[in-house]
């Protein structure tokens, strides 16, 4: 596509409803000269007619935060108080963006809003997700630092301390989405995590309830559940862990059966599908057909825990888009997470399209 082409077909995707006329005066052309560039993209296929909805029927939306992730590595035992000696790596990360990676590379159409500063950062998120991630829909912001995130780990691969830099996300309104929102309507699955302000988790619930769209929320961490809605109606499949339960709910989980308490409280919340994780003791899963613990596989020879909780969002997502039932989407997820312990690689370099369908068969 020429350049004039590629403005045409921008604009239509922050707004498929404008008027011909409004969108020339908005590019500043000619109405004849936009028609005619809009008649060679319905012959491109690349818009499909009035109200130029775009063909994303298919497409995954993930929406939330994509950083740069730093991980430093500790030499030995923890000393407190004083200097270290570590190693350090840097890679891609944000949950949004591990969790699309992991599903682009199940081969899956995923699709990012995001917001990253005009920086180096952002180049390098860009660089480092292309061919797995369509970021099309991502917004650049002057003046604002891209998302990071900073890990200390211990020589075991656990997490010592993690600090968070997710400013940018303030900004992630409603009205960034609802630029986009005929294609949203069109979506195979939207996956919201809790870098997004809470108004603007409610606006797609609202949205996903309107249009039956399958919907999951991931929390991040404790103290984003600040961001919840007051309730799960519409939500498809609410997937946290127990200090995530515990801060949406406002209880203690001790014990087996406040588990199990826990996920008939997100249930009756109006979550349709709660996997409550457990870390290495498994998930504790429910929906109408009841409440199970399932059991995961002990893990050998762990190299590092970031992105495992995005690598099970991301093989269960997969599962359950490709007609899995819930509990094997659940075992599969674990499997993506399993896999993804033994890695250093904040989402693991070795997936292929074809894993579902050989653990199926083994």
């Amino acid at each position: 596509m020429n350049e004039k082409e590629q403005l045409v077909l921008q604009a239509i995707k922050n707004n498929p409803f404008l008027s011909q006329q409004e969108m020339a005066e908005a590019l500043n052309m000619s109405r004849p000269t936009l028609a005619n560039i809009i008649s060679g993209l319905i012959k491109k296929g690349k818009i499909v007619g009035r109200a130029y909805v775009l063909p994303e029927r298919n497409a995954i939306f993930a929406i939330g935060g994509a950083n740069v992730d730093r991980k430093f590595y500790i030499d030995g035992h923890v000393q407190y108080g004083t200097s270290n000696p570590s190693r350090v790596t840097e890679s891609v990360g944000g949950v949004a963006r591990n969790i699309a990676e992991n599903l682009g590379r199940f081969g899956n159409e995923v699709k990012l809003i995001t917001l990253m500063g005009q920086d180096q950062g952002a180049k390098y998120i860009d660089k480092e997700s292309q061919g797995y991630i369509n970021l099309d829909y991502a917004e650049i912001l002057p003046n604002v630092k891209t998302g990071s995130y900073s890990a200390v780990l211990d020589q075991n691969g656990e997490l010592i301390l993690a600090m968070a830099d997710m400013t940018i996300y303030d900004s992630l309104q409603p009205s960034i989405l609802k630029k986009h929102e005929a294609i949203l309507s069109n979506a195979k699955c939207i996956i919201v995590d809790l870098n997004c302000p809470k108004e603007t988790v409610q606006y797609l619930q609202s949205l996903v309830s309107v249009r039956n769209i399958p919907f999951a929320i991931i929390p991040v961490s404790a103290p984003k559940i600040k961001n919840m809605p007051d309730d799960l109606i519409g939500v498809t499949y609410f997937i946290c862990n127990q200090d995530e339960a515990e801060a949406y709910l406002n209880i203690r989980i001790l014990n087996d059966h406040d588990y199990s308490n826990a996920v008939k409280m997100l249930l009756e919340k109006g979550a349709s599908n709660v996997i409550l994780t457990l870390g290495d003791q498994g998930a504790m899963v429910g929906n109408m057909e009841g409440v199970f613990y399932l059991k995961a596989e002990k893990v050998k020879d762990i190299i590092d825990v970031t992105g495992a909780g995005d690598a099970f969002v991301g093989g269960f997502i997969h599962g359950i888009l490709n007609d899995e039932s819930f509990m094997s989407a659940v075992k599969f997820g674990h499997l993506n997470a399993t896999k993804t312990l033994q890695s250093d690689k904040t989402v693991r370099q070795n997936i292929t399209t074809d894993e579902l369908n050989y653990w199926r068969n083994n």
